[in-house]
């Protein structure tokens, strides 16, 4: 990752590290294995956010714990032109050999006790076309602001263009990703019950 990313992996490794939890009692309680929490905490892979969550969970934190930088209980104002000098999240789309396809810009991290996570995405064109699905408790909404996306949705896929927008329980298994060869960007928001 790049400087100007978020290191979410050794916010992740410093949470653990404070509540004297080891590696294995994270894997144990995320259901994840005991190299997948050593990865990301290393930043080396960042998965998508199937795994986080449960890595949260596990933690006993909200996934925004991991991306915030200040606690502000009031509003919280995220300016164009600031979006865009902040920093940005890149997530894999599985492995970690897996080529990094969407840059997350958060656009709350500094609102404390949120329970939505909104983000403007950038999705890169990939080649890759046998994507691995993840699944994980809550709801996202994403909006198409410009170009062609794909969902895969349990056994369908759901093509979105610019002004579509989609509305769907994340505990089915998913995937979002450009059309073959097209580079779009969206709005997402996720909720999850904490």
């Amino acid at each position: 990752m790049s400087d100007n990313h978020t290191i979410v992996g050794s916010k992740i490794k410093g949470i653990r590290e404070s509540k004297n939890l080891t590696i294995e009692q994270i894997a144990e309680r995320s259901g994840l294995s005991a190299e997948q929490i050593t990865s990301i905490e290393n930043d080396q892979n960042l998965p998508s956010l199937g795994p986080l969550i449960k890595i949260a969970r596990a933690l006993g934190v909200r996934l925004g714990t991991f991306m915030d930088d200040n606690d502000a209980l009031g509003p919280v104002v995220c300016r164009a032109a600031d979006r865009e000098q902040n920093s940005s999240i890149s997530f894999s789309n599985g492995a970690a050999s897996a080529r990094k396809h969407m840059e997350y810009h958060p656009l709350a991290k500094e609102k404390a006790g949120r329970h939505m996570e909104p983000f403007i995405i950038d999705i890169n064109p990939t080649e890759e076309r046998d994507f691995q699905l993840s699944a994980h408790e809550g709801e996202e909404f994403i909006y198409v602001m410009s170009g062609e996306i794909e969902i895969d949705y349990g056994k369908e896929k759901y093509v979105l263009r610019q002004g579509d927008s989609i509305y769907y329980d994340s505990i089915v298994k998913h995937h979002v990703h450009g059309a073959p060869g097209q580079q779009a960007r969206i709005l997402a928001l996720v909720y999850i019950p904490f």
